[in-house]
């Protein structure tokens, strides 16, 4: 399992209390490659001094043994405020290894466990929820909100507006503030991508 902590340039002002944590799906986890979300991620960093962990998956169980890793062993884990995945799926379920699996699902691997998180979806998959299902997730594991997009176009990664989240988040964590200030800044990329947040 590949895990990377970003590292932060000294000239940097960091708030150490402040962490991503962000977990890939990856068709092997043995290949070790370096994607472009690791280079995304030390983008974030070097620009805006916002730290991360990263971390690869290929099947469900690795990704709940890497979350419960966090969650019972990393001592920081109430300073990731956000949890980043990145994989592929559809409008309600994630793919992992070819095999889908409903976020109704992934909640009830993590009942209870995301308190206050916010969980973070590239567009590597679309997030296309109803109210009800939303509401699930967000009951099930107590996260404190969930937000992706609802467009993944081909050729257009949501890095570059992820990182804005992010950034706008570590300064201010009024989610409905930041939201608004993405917006505002990010209109088009907004529009384009279907930024969107369940709450």
């Amino acid at each position: 399992m590949l895990e990377k902590r970003s590292q932060l340039p000294r000239e940097h002002d960091v708030d150490p209390d402040k962490f991503i944590y962000c977990l890939e799906g990856v068709p092997d986890v043995a290949a070790n490659q370096i994607t472009e979300v690791q280079k995304s991620l030390e983008e974030l960093a070097l620009q805006f001094g916002v730290a991360s962990i990263y971390q690869t998956c290929d099947t469900i169980e690795g990704l709940e043994t890497s979350l419960n890793i966090l969650i019972l062993d990393d001592h920081y884990f109430k300073e990731y405020e956000i949890i980043y995945l990145v994989m592929t799926g559809e409008a309600n379920s994630i793919c992992l290894n070819d095999y889908y699996y409903s976020l109704q699902e992934i909640a009830e691997l993590f009942e209870g466990k995301l308190r206050g998180k916010i969980v973070h979806f590239s567009n590597a998959k679309v997030l296309d929820l109803d109210g009800e299902e939303a509401q699930y997730f967000l009951d099930i594991t107590n996260a404190r909100a969930l937000s992706g997009y609802g467009n993944a176009i081909d050729g257009l990664s949501s890095s570059n507006l992820d990182k804005v989240f992010f950034h706008l988040f570590n300064e201010d964590d009024d989610l409905f503030q930041v939201v608004e200030e993405l917006h505002q800044k990010h209109y088009t990329a907004c529009k384009v991508l279907d930024f969107r947040m369940y709450y």
